[in-house]
């Protein structure tokens, strides 16, 4: 299909199509609640406002062109060949209407009318708060044979609606600059960036999405997006890296209420559940009634199968959602006139009526899927059953050792040296490497509030193990128990009994190793941890420089060389000690330099995209050595120092 045949032609989209329902000013005053935050998150989501304005024009069949541009000076500039803001006269605010959507909070083509039958932006804040979150922006409007701009700051026009010239095409550039009085620090991720468009080049067939990154003119960069494919191409690219345990992927479309509903899951030999929900092409992280109705399906549909065919006896009790589940990957994504998220950030899709509507269109489609492809049905089943069975010696396990009491502080590991306060928000807990680092950690900690956990030797590589071999594992059953919050569907984040979990370990291959472990432990089971902020990895110094009676810390090779550089004449006669292990440093020293609340240096943990951190741990602790030989090979070019 050309891209002329694909966009309809003008239809009514004007001043009289603009809703306007309260003023601009809270966004400055409060734009967490609006962009979700001032930090990193905060700052991408401007751009994906400004990008889901166009994708609207893209549903509504009037757009197949975005471009995204990362300009000099922190400036973003966005493009479509849409229809072209209106710039008429707004009846309500006498006003243009252009100048009405960028600085009025909620007023949008959305609340009403025919512009949009479906629309991401349902909130019509989105570019109005971009506007008021903006030290500099400008409007730029192809319409009608001819080119419009406005100019505002902060929130407000510099001037009002201007013709500039003709144009022989439609559409509107939106170019931004976030402002440094309202954003921790303005540095946008090419990464992240290209990850959403990706997503939602996916979710809308046929769109063009060129994105272009200028802001080094002697290394520019660019990544194009086209997929017709849909979320059926979205889906293959999910799994990429994984093992496919069926050949058949599950697919279906469907509409009834004036709900449109695709939903598309296959399974693979993992052990972890990754689903994503769209509302209208935006991603819901936290789900919703979409998500809802497909597993409401899912769990019916396969028991029902289960038992007709004999996997399951009558005595057996059904197979849970988890179950059901493990090793799934799915998408759904569900366009509505009316959505209901709660929240500004659209986390999560609220409204009642999509769920039976979901759980129908995907029932029905599961019945045709489970006779075409019995192979299929059959391999989700066993594994179903299998994940059932574990689940049962898990908790077999569990009961055996998390009695109650455990949890209570009165059977705390024999290792542990714990802290004498209790209250959870001023305690940590280091979990150090070997019975050497414990005992100088132990001498070195401020008894108050730091606790010692010294694991023997390296813990159980938990990226391809059940829960119940891994309850077996006395380091892992130590560290759960020290930790107070239980594990898996006993989990309570509530019982955490340390606001900061440290690990501290050598800084060589081996304590690299052993990080590496914990960090899968802690992503695999514990991931609400570090989702909260409570992981985070020691630093302790590389280097000790001492030039007579003084001395300095290097925690990196630049910090080294920095030091060295500042002492000029004197670097000669540095004495440079490296430290390749904890227990090269006196008690003094590991308080000084690691321990010490006022001088050491702590990672925080996050988890910035979960679909690649899951990748990375699969690559690095999973069961394939090619991906993780090319990383190792990849990643040994920039190794400067190499312990053998």
């Amino acid at each position: 299909m050309t891209k002329e045949k694909k966009k309809k032609t003008q239809s009514s989209y004007s001043a009289k199509d603009i809703y306007v329902l309260e003023g601009l000013e809270p966004v400055r005053k409060r734009p967490g609640m609006y962009i979700g935050s001032t930090g990193t998150q905060g700052l991408h989501h401007l751009i994906y406002e400004v990008v889901d304005n166009s994708l609207d024009e893209a549903l509504g069949g009037y757009c197949d062109k975005i471009e995204v541009f990362l300009l000099p000076d922190n400036y973003v500039m966005v493009t479509d060949n849409g229809r072209g803001i209106p710039v008429d006269i707004h009846e309500k605010t006498k006003k243009s209407a252009l100048e009405t959507i960028m600085t009025t909070l909620h007023a949008g083509g959305k609340f009403g009318g025919d512009a949009y039958k479906i629309s991401g932006g349902l909130h019509g804040v989105g570019v109005s708060v971009v506007c008021a979150l903006s030290e500099d922006m400008r409007a730029e409007v192809c319409r009608d044979g001819k080119k419009y701009v406005q100019e505002y700051k902060r929130g407000k026009p510099k001037a009002a609606v201007k013709k500039i010239g003709e144009c022989k095409k439609t559409g509107t550039t939106i170019i931004f600059k976030p402002d440094y009085e309202i954003f921790d620090e303005i540095i946008f991720d090419s990464k992240k960036i290209l990850n959403h468009l990706r997503q939602q080049a996916y979710l809308t067939k046929g769109i063009h999405i060129d994105f272009y990154d200028e802001r080094d003119k002697n290394n520019p960069f660019e990544y194009h997006f086209y997929f017709e494919g849909g979320i059926k191409s979205y889906l293959k690219y999910l799994v990429r890296h994984n093992t496919q345990i069926h050949p058949n992927p599950f697919y279906v479309s469907g509409e009834k209420d004036n709900i449109k509903v695709e939903a598309a899951f296959l399974y693979t030999d993992e052990y972890e559940i990754y689903e994503e929900s769209f509302t209208n092409n935006i991603f819901t992280p936290e789900g919703g009634t979409h998500l809802t109705g497909l597993r409401a399906a899912l769990t019916r549909v396969i028991n029902d199968y289960a038992r007709k065919n004999n996997f399951l006896k009558e005595s057996d009790p059904n197979l849970s959602g988890d179950d059901i589940r493990e090793g799934l990957t799915a998408v759904v994504s569900v366009k509505i006139r009316e959505p209901q998220f709660e929240g500004q950030t659209k986390s999560k899709l609220g409204n009642p009526e999509v769920r039976p509507v979901v759980e129908a269109i995907v029932g029905d489609g599961l019945a045709d899927y489970l006779e075409k492809y019995p192979q299929d049905m059959k391999i989700i089943i066993e594994k179903a059953v299998l994940s059932y069975k574990a689940r049962k010696a898990a908790k077999a396990a569990k009961e055996t050792v998390l009695r109650k009491g455990v949890l209570d502080g009165l059977s705390l590991p024999g290792k542990l040296a714990d802290c004498t306060s209790r209250n959870p928000e001023e305690s940590e807990i280091y979990i150090v490497e070997g019975e050497s680092a414990g005992g100088s950690s132990r001498q070195a900690r401020n008894r108050r509030f730091q606790a010692i956990l010294p694991l023997k030797g390296k813990i159980l590589n938990v990226e391809r193990v059940r829960l119940d071999k891994m309850l077996a594992s006395e380091e892992v059953k130590a560290l759960i128990i020290a930790l107070g919050t239980a594990i898996a569907d006993d989990f309570n984040l509530e019982k955490l009994r340390y606001h900061r979990i440290i690990i501290m370990c050598d800084a060589d291959s081996d304590g690299n190793h052993i990080r590496t472990l914990l960090m899968t432990l802690f992503y695999r089971h514990f991931r609400p941890l570090i989702e909260k902020g409570y992981v985070y990895l020691a630093q302790p110094p590389l280097y000790k420089i001492t030039i007579g009676k003084e001395f300095y810390y290097a925690y990196s090779d630049d910090e080294k060389e920095k030091i060295l550089a500042n002492l000029k004449d004197n670097r000669l006669k540095a004495n440079i000690q490296r430290y390749k292990g904890l227990g090269e440093m006196n008690p003094e020293q590991l308080w000084e330099t690691t321990m010490n609340p006022e001088n050491r240096i702590l990672l925080r943990v996050s988890i910035e995209d979960v679909i690649e951190a899951d990748k990375t741990f699969d690559m690095l602790m999973g069961k394939e050595v090619l991906p993780r030989k090319r990383f190792i090979q990849a990643s040994a070019k920039s190794v400067k120092n190499l312990d053998i």
